[in-house]
């Protein structure tokens, strides 16, 4: 029975010694700074409630509006780690976009059908928000992936509310996208005959089931092209342990979904829709506001080359395309330091204008 105790006291002392630094360290990561933002709300958006983040340095700097991959992969379990590198030049806002992350944890029985109608009115109506709440007449847009796409459309269809555009790991075509990994895949995976075989069943057929997705990440982390294919410059899981924005059950929730299908469910159906499949800005290369690109010239999840042609064929009252060295897709998430360093040359450019 002693021994029993003995354990038992140690083990509670390790919980309230592991709960006191996580408590500290959250304490910590909340404080606003002097003159500067750190809020926390949930936006009445297109009939659902949707969380964001507001945080800078000085409230008198531009707004700046970061769009997650996915879609429906949020990014606010770790997000401040690396957007807030850039809070000395802009107000950033972090946004779990519809039935993402905190968004969803608020409403996980939500299964309202995703389709790009409904997204476009979130973006727009997330905009007026930002807009009004902060008292600025134009923010600026930052979207990684899925984002880049989604913050491109956003941008041609209302260049009024936006001052520039920043596209990193920049998706074009849906279509082409995966028509052109697959092809690099083949070349990758000869003389292995298991995964030539994997190789020529998606590339007959690319699309964005589960398996599909699957076989194409493991793929490209095999052959060294995946998207943390490298350790990060800070450390991801203290940076969920200190999060000050989740709490233990918004973590668990979390590992829940994440250890799962990855998404809520109403991703899922709408990546296996048509609509989905022939997403594409291809043809739509005229753009009203300064148009940069940040890409890793190893990212095949969303096809640097892809993303060069476009750029060559975009006109924008100024563009600028920046390539990160030996990086895949997790270019601001892994080597979040250099990236950070190109978003401070872009607002540098645009102050100057």
């Amino acid at each position: 029975m002693k021994i029993l105790k003995r354990v038992l006291v140690g083990i509670l002392g390790i919980v309230i010694a592991v709960s006191a630094v996580r408590i500290t360290g959250r304490l910590l990561n909340s404080r606003t700074p002097k003159g500067g933002i750190n809020e926390s709300l949930y936006v009445d958006i297109n009939g659902t409630k949707q969380w964001i983040n507001i945080y800078g340095k000085d409230k008198n700097n531009p707004v700046l509006l970061y769009l997650h991959g996915g879609p429906g992969s949020a990014t606010s379990y770790v997000d401040y780690a690396y957007t807030r590198k850039w809070a000395d030049v802009y107000t950033v806002v972090t946004w779990d976009q519809r039935a993402a992350g905190k968004s969803w944890f608020k409403n996980p029985k939500d299964t309202t059908p995703i389709n790009l109608d409904i997204m476009m009115e979130d973006g727009r109506e997330m905009t007026e928000f930002l807009r009004s709440h902060l008292g600025k007449d134009k923010i600026s847009i930052i979207g990684h992936s899925w984002g880049s796409i989604y913050g491109a459309m956003l941008v041609q269809d209302y260049p009024e509310y936006y001052d520039y555009y920043i596209g990193t790991g920049m998706v074009v075509d849906m279509t082409e996208n995966e028509r052109r990994f697959w092809e690099a895949a083949r070349e990758w995976a000869k003389g292995n005959e298991e995964d030539e075989q994997i190789v020529e069943k998606y590339a007959s057929n690319p699309n964005f089931s589960v398996d599909c997705i699957k076989a194409r990440t493991e793929i490209m982390t095999k052959y060294g092209y995946g998207m943390f294919n490298e350790k990060s410059d800070y450390s991801m899981y203290a940076a969920l342990f200190f999060n000050p924005y989740y709490s233990l059950w918004d973590e668990i929730k979390w590992f829940k979904l994440a250890s799962t299908q990855g998404v809520a469910e109403p991703y899922l159906d709408w990546d296996a829709s048509e609509e989905f499949n022939s997403l594409s800005i291809l043809d739509r290369t005229e753009y009203k506001v300064p148009y940069y690109n940040i890409n890793g010239d190893k990212d095949y999840q969303a096809n640097f080359g892809l993303a060069q042609d476009y750029f060559d064929s975009v006109k924008a009252p100024r563009k600028k395309m920046y390539y990160m060295k030996n990086m895949a897709h997790g270019l601001l998430e892994v080597r979040s330091s250099e990236f950070s360093d190109i978003v401070h040359e872009i607002a540098a450019i645009e102050n100057n204008q």
